[in-house]
């Protein structure tokens, strides 16, 4: 295995970033081959077990309930939904289910409790299980990595320079600080964050500055590419290139060596040969099924047979990491504190956030 380096600087990542792009393509595919098999991907199925009424003001979200999109919210699921809902993912060819709830944070109770059963119950059918909650304290991990997580996710989504240019509501640090909980844990870290936004390069950057400086690195990054939402702030941003996935693929590969790279949203715009180049270029994870959350996904039919053109295979479960233990919540070490954490609110004005709240009141 490659050294890992955790040190780099702006200057360094966009010195990479805009390399020629054979050449940046020849050395991404070279540090992904010392590090990983080319020929295996990680496939996760992403499950929305509570959609809509968020309370934050996230630019690219539609489960905002400030915004007008047209989501069709949905309590929390139940455990047997949820679990009729892993089997299919895992017949499939998924290897880890990923459950996500438009919540800001988690608060104790009978839905985390829910939550918790529904960790103990996909873990047992022998399943990675990755949960994107939003922002846990250090007690509400321990009782996730008790049930048997596998991941958690948190994205950082942009630098922490153009994040104050999306979101309002929260802090960057809040984010650090649920990982940092996270990494108390012997729960795995998936973070990453979303390009077209309005970024230019140099927040590009700036994120990857922030996820490879982490140590350790996230053991998962999804790359996301906006898939801009009727309604969101940032409805009329203009897709992304493939060019610049490749690159952003290929830079984040280099800097964050034994990462696995997630293709995530956006991949209904791109065409087979370009999601090639992206996993020529060191991506090695998608998410698997037609929705993602809220937003649009390819076939996983279509999928499996892109894998089969390019001579790809689904990798298997546990294979980075072994499977953790499921403690019942019976024999839980860690119980319900009835935390209710202060985080942040910093409420500054984003213009755009705010005149897309406003068109939402006038369409309700």
């Amino acid at each position: 295995m490659s050294d890992t380096k955790h040190n780099w600087t702006k200057e360094e990542i966009l010195e990479i970033y805009n390399k020629p792009l054979m050449e940046l393509l020849y050395e991404a595919a070279t540090v992904h081959r010392v590090n990983h098999d080319p020929n295996v991907v990680q496939v996760s199925t992403l499950l929305s077990i509570k959609t809509g009424g968020c309370s934050e003001d996230c630019g690219y979200c539609p489960q905002a309930a400030r915004y007008h999109t047209n989501i069709e919210g949905n309590d929390l699921m139940t455990v047997p939904q949820v679990k009729a809902q892993a089997l299919r993912a895992k017949a499939s060819g998924s290897s880890r289910v990923c459950m996500g709830a438009a919540w800001r944070n988690v608060k104790d109770g009978d839905e985390f409790d829910a939550v918790l059963e529904m960790v103990r119950t996909i873990n047992k059918l022998d399943m990675e299980v990755c949960c994107t909650l939003g922002m846990i304290t250090e007690n509400q991990a321990q009782r996730l990595a008790e049930a048997g997580l596998y991941a958690y996710n948190y994205n950082l989504d942009s630098s922490e320079e153009y994040y104050k240019e999306v979101i309002s509501t929260r802090g960057y640090q809040d984010r650090l600080d649920t990982i940092d909980n996270v990494r108390k844990t012997n729960v795995t870290v998936c973070s990453g964050g979303i390009i077209g936004m309005g970024e230019n390069i140099e927040d590009r950057a700036g994120m990857l500055v922030a996820l490879s400086t982490l140590n350790p690195q996230p053991e998962s990054t999804p790359i996301n590419a906006l898939v801009a939402v009727e309604g969101t702030p940032l409805e009329d941003e203009k897709p992304v290139s493939i060019w610049e996935m490749i690159r952003m693929v290929a830079t984040t590969r280099i800097v964050m060596p034994e990462t696995q790279v997630r293709l995530s949203a956006g991949r209904t715009q791109m065409s087979r040969e370009g999601q090639a180049m992206c996993f020529f270029a060191g991506a090695n994870s998608i998410f698997a099924g037609d929705k993602l959350l809220t937003t649009p996904n390819p076939d996983v039919n279509e999928d499996m047979k892109m894998f089969e053109l390019l001579g790809l295979n689904p990798q298997k479960p546990f294979t980075k990491k072994v499977q953790p233990q499921t403690v019942e919540a019976t024999d839980s070490e860690f119980e319900s504190l009835g935390e209710k954490p202060k985080w942040t609110r910093p409420e500054h004005k984003i213009e755009r956030n705010e005149l897309a709240k406003e068109k939402g009141k006038l369409i309700k």
